[in-house]
């Protein structure tokens, strides 16, 4: 599959992972799209190497979906874990 089809997966699962995470979003979509690229490269980086999964070749396959929105879940999950803990610090200091 090639990039461009890999950037717009991640468009796509970066808007499903923002639907499915719990939670208030502080981010925007720019932010929200650009952790849905990155966790859809990660995603599919990590299924073909790390657990040998061989279907990420099809853009319509299930497994190539299910990669990237986990993927881009997990993005998204970290990046609210880093924004919202540095405010409170922050705070705690003054």
């Amino acid at each position: 599959m090639g990039i461009i089809a890999w950037i717009i997966l991640g468009l796509v699962a970066g808007a499903v992972a923002r639907m499915l995470v719990p939670g208030k979003d502080a981010q925007g979509m720019v932010i929200t799209f650009a952790l849905g690229i990155a966790g859809a490269l990660l995603g599919g980086f990590v299924a073909t190497q790390l657990l040998d999964v061989s279907g990420i070749q099809g853009f319509f396959d299930l497994s190539t979906w299910v990669c990237a929105i986990v993927g881009a879940a997990a993005l998204l999950l970290g990046y609210r874990l880093i924004t919202d803990r540095r405010p409170a610090r922050r705070a705690g200091r003054r």
